[in-house]
């Protein structure tokens, strides 16, 4: 292999780092966890660092792939204590070593064949399982033993305890007899069992001995008594132990104990009453311990209790001391300070305690001699396993501590070892020296310390080998980092003697230099990488074995980075929260990139249920049906198996306010005046606007919430007027934008006191609905109004401004009907409320009328000017007032077309009328045919009927231009000449004196008029003209109006064109001959024919042609803006504006449709095609008219014609 630049030079330290002892695994020292899964090894061979030694065996950790001894990586530690409800005990043995090793096991020093041995699906394990049936037969001591042809591990021993199941023995116990004063003591003697172990003293019934400084239960479980008293006589004294840990209470046979009285005559408690006299004075003694001195030996660690129980009377006081020393701070006195207890022992707390018990008598002394002592433990750590080269020799030092001191026993694979001068293996006390090793020295030693309180025992591991540089670390290994982010390139090397390592850069054979790069161990760790890091890497080991390299690839990708990050936002409750997030990121790890959501720092389970409520997509989270629990902080993180960006917005949920709390009632000024104080809820991030407080009562309507003030959001008090003799009670809720919020808790029922009533009757409304009647009705105060029973109304009233005496009528109801009144009178009224505790207010005084009659007498003077053919303006004298004899309603306008004056031998008699509202003396009447005759009335209306019509008016309408010439064609093109044939008008308005023909040479590419020309035909009965002087093969427009004396009316229009030169040649000869022209003159008369014969027809009927929509489908209106610019097109010369007056109703004389025809049209003079509607369809709606000519308005909208005003000089009509 060629030598390659070396860019680090990394001593060695320590060649191997842990490794898992059953899998290859490879070991990633870069910065997250994603580069662990870029990184992780595909191959089979996917060498890796072992996983860190037990304490068994410690320091040194060798590849699997290397031979070695077994070591033991997870063993069970004793004692084990089978519990009667263990299914199974389970006593462990893992190791190990290359070769697998195998396992052995010894009981109690013997050989043992474990009967349920566990298997591993990567190798054999030592574990074996004991069933709970047979587990009695398996007590004893275990150790385990692991073997390769290398050397044998060891475990400690493995104690198995299995306790028998307490039981008190079964016993008849003689009743104890003392007398008073004596002391007692009650044995107990529980049964051994699996600690720990509680001692109670009841009795049958399962009630507690009572306890105090006289009465105590000692640490061995008696019962002790310092002096009896006769209560102490009783037959059920019972001693129960509980062992916790087994869940089991034992009970034992209960004893009797008998007090004999000292007073003479009293043999016991039993015999009589009791003695009230104290026992004798005794001296002190002590029940427990017993002798002068105890001697106390504990561990270090453990909790010191010395109890002294005494006796005598009176009961002892127990007091304390630590000779030459005092107490230490942790001591702890209990039971009445008969129990001294100190927590973890130490040297410093060994020495000598006294307990006194002394009373008035004198006293008595206990002395404890405790010793604190300690099972075997390490110094430091256990012994550490070695990896040496051949020759060197081998320290192992075995340090422990302990009282009594330990004594150290050394073996190795499990056998003794003893010290060996001639083979240069030497054991002095706690070391072992191998001098000049070889590899024959490697193997596992033991080291186990013991004394009379334990044992601690280590394996050894010492590899004495010579071994190349063998690299763990897969070849070709790839590994990717984002821009600017740490990165470590693995080389883990195992080698005996240790490894010189060097790195270097293989592309480009250069030398790297840098402060980013720096060896870490065996590694190449690369600060902030970048992108021209990107490359292969190599790994060169050597030591004086050999050496071995391998080639390390380093991708470094771009940085995934959130571009879009998500903004606070706020949502309603119940609605749904969309929270967007885009990110960038390095596309080639597009298959590992993902988003995740965060709320609060915690994951959002995006599920796919149906009920989730979170679903993301495409970068966007939505939260359906928002609630308040989703308020929080919204974390974005968008990552890929590299690194990962994250930002943060706040969703903030707005719901409605919560209901406020303690609703409180506080009287004002009267019971009926009161404060209402509340505290508010939670607005839920939106500020309340308002609060609304409800009130409910019990009399008139229970159950039902009305709402009675508004309070500003700001404040949470209101102050109420309430009505009397009500049972109240009130609630408040609050008002947010969101919207009304739940009400509160309801109040206490709150009784107002009855009162006068506090307003009167409102809305008084006076009718007359016959001539000789008043009805007078009003608004009733509501039920809640009453304040109080017995609600009347006091009616009074009388006429206006004659002087008369008020009539007064107390009535229950709403409503009073006064009779035998002149026809439309006024009178004065007034309406008082009153109840059983007084009036209401002084009523205020409102003027109405008696009944109306219809009007007796018409309007007079009735003159009208005719304004144009088709409007008129009509005024009159209105009629006297009294002769209203009511309200005035208005006028009603009738007229009555007599005849056509172009046929004045037909009568038409078409009525129309038109109803104009309120007091008025003239009135704008549209819609007249042209050039007729007609005769007009006028009556007064009120809400009882109609007056009488006025003398009738006969006027004429003056002649209007015609109406449109219904048909226009142009046929017989020549060169220079077209034949124009037309019908006369539908409607003459007059007396036809002949048509208005315009011609217009028209461009055919820009549609531009060239040149226009005027003919004027004279002749009422011309129907066709034929025009001369045209170009040849030119387009013309034509455009015909039919003229009156008025004017003419409004033009057809038709195009058509020449015949060209050329053509015009080739057709001269047979032109007259050809069939389509004879067919066209043909139609051409026939259609002028059937034309005239249907204007004949209709005309003599009176109505209009056919094709023209009854009145009921001809509603649409036309806007005056589409009238005005048909009038600027066809002025009509007599037309004027009309800006005075408005129209009335349209309608005839028996307020229905005319048969036939309608005749009330604005468009008689100026017919444009469009058919003209009648005034019935007006009158049928009962519209009214004012007076600012809106009617005018809306109805010109129909004509062609423009506005409408009056003429500067109207020409009068004669009636």
């Amino acid at each position: 292999m060629t030598q390659k630049p070396v860019l680090f030079h990394v001593p060695y330290k320590s060649q191997v780092t842990p490794v898992d002892p059953y899998q290859h695994v490879l070991l990633i020292s870069a910065v997250s966890i994603h580069q662990w899964r870029v990184m992780r090894l595909v191959g089979s061979l996917q060498l890796v660092l072992l996983l860190a030694f037990t304490s068994t065996a410690t320091g040194l950790n060798i590849p699997l792939e290397v031979e070695q001894p077994p070591t033991i990586i997870n063993s069970s530690s004793g004692p084990i204590i089978a519990l009667p409800f263990d299914k199974s005990i389970t006593i462990q043995c893992e190791a190990r070593g290359n070769p697998p090793p195998e396992y052995r096991w010894t009981k109690d020093g013997k050989e043992f064949i474990p009967p349920h041995i566990t298997t591993n699906r990567h190798h054999r394990v030592g574990t074996f399982v004991l069933h709970n049936k047979q587990v009695v037969e398996f007590r004893g001591k275990y150790r385990c033993y692991s073997s390769n042809k290398l050397g044998t591990a060891m475990t400690e021993e493995i104690e198995l305890r299995v306790p028998n199941v307490p039981k008190f023995p079964k016993e008849v116990n003689s009743p104890l007899v003392v007398k008073e004063g004596d002391p007692i003591i009650l044995e107990c003697n529980p049964p051994e069992g699996v600690a720990p172990i509680k001692i109670y003293w009841m009795s049958i019934g399962l009630e507690h001995i009572e306890q105090d400084e006289r009465v105590s239960v000692g640490a061995d479980g008696n019962l002790y008594f310092a002096y009896a008293l006769l209560k102490d006589s009783r037959q059920d004294y019972c001693c129960f132990a509980s062992f916790t840990k087994i869940r089991t209470i034992v009970q034992k046979t209960a004893m009797a104990v008998v007090v004999k009285s000292l007073k003479p005559g009293n043999e016991s408690a039993d015999s009589g009453e009791a003695t009230a006299e104290p026992p004798p004075v005794r001296m002190p003694g002590l029940l427990l311990p017993s002798g002068v001195q105890t001697e106390k030996v504990l561990l270090r660690g453990e909790h010191l209790k010395l109890e002294c129980i005494p006796r005598g009377y009176p009961t002892p006081k127990v007091t304390w001391m630590k000779m030459g020393d005092k107490l230490p701070s942790r001591t702890i006195l209990n039971k009445h300070g008969k129990l001294l207890s100190i927590s973890a022992v130490d040297e410093s707390d060994a020495g000598k305690y006294m307990c006194k018990a002394q009373n008035s008598a004198g006293e008595a002394v206990h002395y404890f001699d405790v010793i604190v002592e300690e099972p075997p433990k390490w110094l430091s750590e256990p012994p550490q396993s070695q990896l040496t080269v051949i020759g060197t020799d081998v320290h192992i030092k075995c340090s422990v501590r302990g009282k009594p001191s330990p004594d150290i026993t050394w073996r190795r694979n499990g056998r003794l070892f003893k010290d060996d001068p001639v083979n240069n293996k030497r054991v002095l006390d706690d070391t072992v020296v191998l001098h000049n090793a070889k590899t024959e020295d490697s193997a596992v030693y033991q080291c186990e310390a013991s004394n009379s309180h334990g044992s601690v025992l280590a394996n050894i591991n010492i590899m004495v080998i010579n071994m190349a540089p063998l690299i763990l670390t897969r070849d070709y290994q790839e590994y990717a980092v984002v821009l600017g982010g740490d990165i470590l390139l693995n080389c883990s090397v195992f080698s005996s003697p240790p490894s010189k390592i060097s790195w270097a850069r293989d592309d480009t054979l250069e030398t790297i230099d840098g402060i980013r790069f720096f060896p870490l161990n065996e590694s190449l760790q690369i600060i902030s990488a970048d992108k021209k890091d990107s490359g292969i890497y190599q790994c060169v080991a050597s030591n004086s074995e050999g050496k071995s390299d391998i080639t390390a690839v380093l991708d470094v990708k771009d940085p995934t980075h959130i571009v879009y990050p998500p903004q606070d936002v706020q949502v309603i409750s119940g609605t749904t929260a969309q929270l967007m997030c885009q990110a960038e990121y390095d596309k080639s790890l597009q298959s590992t990139f993902e988003v995740v959501w965060r709320k609060d720092g915690e994951e959002i389970p995006l599920l796919s249920e149906e009920n989730s409520r979170y679903f993301a997509d495409y970068g966007m989270l939505q939260i359906m049906s928002v609630n308040l629990s989703d308020q929080g902080a919204y974390t974005c993180v968008a990552r890929t198996s590299l690194d990962g960006d994250n930002a943060t917005a706040l969703l903030t949920v707005l719901d409605v306010p919560d209901a406020p709390k303690i609703v409180e009632i506080s009287e004002l000024q009267s019971p009926r005046n009161i404060s209402l104080d509340w505290i508010p809820g939670s607005d839920h991030n939106s500020s309340v606007i308002e609060f609304i407080v409800e009130y409910e009562e019990s009399q008139w309507e229970p159950g039902r919430w009305r709402e009675l003030q508004k309070v500003p959001g700001n404040q949470a008090t209101a102050e109420l007027a309430l009505h009397g003799n009500l049972n109240y009670q009130f609630r408040v809720y609050a008002v947010n934008a969101v919207g009304p919020g739940p009400p509160s808790e309801p109040t206490e029922r709150y009784k107002t006191p009855p009162a006068a009533p506090e307003k009167n009757p409102a809305n008084i409304k006076i009718q007359g609905h016959s001539p000789n009647q008043m009805d007078i009705s009003w608004e009733p105060l509501l039920p809640i109004e009453h304040n109080g029973p017995g609600l009347e109304y006091r009616v009074r009233y009388r006429k206006l401004g004659v002087g008369d005496e008020w009539k007064l009528h107390m009535v229950n109801r709403h409503s009073f009907v006064v009779t035998n009144t002149s026809t439309f009178v006024p009178y004065e009224i007034e309406i008082q409320s009153r109840n059983s505790h007084g009036w209401g207010p002084e009523p205020k005084i409102v003027t109405g009328y008696s009944g109306e009659d219809v009007p007796t007498a018409a309007p007079r003077d009735i003159a009208v000017e005719v304004i144009n053919t088709t409007v008129l303006r009509v005024s009159w004298t209105p009629a006297p007032p009294a002769t209203v004899r009511g309200h005035l309603g208005g006028h009603h306008v009738h007229w009555v077309r007599r005849r056509s004056l172009l046929n004045p031998n037909k009568i038409l008699d078409e009525r129309q009328s038109l109803s104009f509202p309120g007091k008025r003396t003239h009135a704008i009447v549209p819609g007249l045919e042209p050039f007729s005759e007609y005769r007009l009335t006028v009556n007064v209306f009120n809400k009882k009927g109609n007056g009488p019509n006025s003398d009738p008016v006969t006027f004429n309408t003056p002649e209007g231009a015609p109406a449109q010439v219904p048909i226009l064609t142009a046929s017989n093109a020549q060169i220079d000449s077209i034949l124009l044939v037309w019908g006369p008008p539908r409607e003459a308005n007059g007396i036809l004196t002949g048509y208005l023909l315009q011609h217009h040479l028209i461009n055919e590419t820009t549609l531009e008029v060239v040149d226009s020309q005027e003919t004027h035909i004279t002749g009422a009965d011309t129907t066709q003209w034929k025009l001369h002087g045209l170009e040849g093969g030119s387009l013309y427009r034509f455009l015909l109006s039919a003229c009156t004396a008025a004017g003419c009316g409004p033009p057809l229009t038709q195009e058509s064109s020449t015949v060209a030169l050329e053509r015009a040649v080739g057709q001269k000869s047979s032109f007259s001959t050809q069939g389509w022209f004879i067919g066209t003159m043909c139609a051409v008369a026939l259609l002028t024919l059937v034309v005239l014969m249907a204007c004949f027809v209709r005309r003599n009927r009176g109505g209009k042609y056919a094709g023209t929509p009854p009145p009921t489908q001809r509603q649409e209106m036309f806007s005056m803006e589409k009238v005005k610019e048909k009038e600027d097109l066809h002025p009509d010369p007599e037309s004027q504006g009309l800006n005075e007056d408005s129209f009335g109703d349209c309608s005839d004389s028996e307020e229905k449709p005319l048969k036939g025809s309608s005749v009330c049209s604005l468009n008689g003079a100026m017919g444009d095609g469009v058919s003209r509607d009648s005034m019935v369809d007006y009158a049928d709606g009962g519209r009214e008219f004012n007076e600012d000519g809106s009617f005018i308005g809306e109805y010109s909208d129909r004509r062609q014609g423009g506005s409408v005003s009056e003429p500067s000089g109207p020409r009068p009509v004669t009636a």
